[in-house]
């Protein structure tokens, strides 16, 4: 699958809208998935433009996660904001990108963002707990480019 239209079905996609609606349910942080068909530059430079594009460093405590999929590069990478960054270890996401590796490796592209919204979801919480008063800054759709 080349095309990003064909790399999730719609009933895929809002099982992901929903994941991500209950990993914030846990946590103040913001997170977003973006797909792409590909990137002509480096994935981690473009997951930062996405970022910036999709306002994800707008948000009040800075820890906002982009989830950026460049399907035909198969290629992924886990973009955190600097409120998160400066609070946590280096390898803050690799259990998240491992849990997403074994299920894209199956081909299960679905269940691996499920399963990394929700990890992060749970990284998350630790440093930004769920507070009574947070709204949801950013939308939980799918963004593609």
């Amino acid at each position: 699958m080349s095309k990003v239209e064909d790399f999730l079905t719609q009933e895929e996609e809002q099982e992901i809208v929903e994941a991500i609606r209950v990993a914030e349910k846990n946590t103040s942080g913001e997170i977003r998935v973006h797909l792409e068909k590909k990137t002509s530059i480096d994935a981690f430079e473009r997951a930062m433009e996405v970022f910036h594009i999709l306002k994800m460093d707008e948000t009040k405590e800075h820890n906002g996660v982009l989830i950026y999929v460049a399907v035909k590069d198969k290629t992924f990478v886990i973009y955190g904001d600097k409120g998160i960054n400066t609070k946590v270890a280096d390898n803050f996401w690799d259990t998240t990108r491992d849990i997403m590796v074994s299920h894209f490796k199956q081909g299960n592209f679905k269940q691996g963002l499920i399963d990394g919204i929700l990890k992060a979801g749970e990284e998350l919480k630790k440093f930004f707990p769920y507070q009574d008063d947070d709204t949801n800054e950013l939308s939980n759709e799918i963004s593609k480019g």
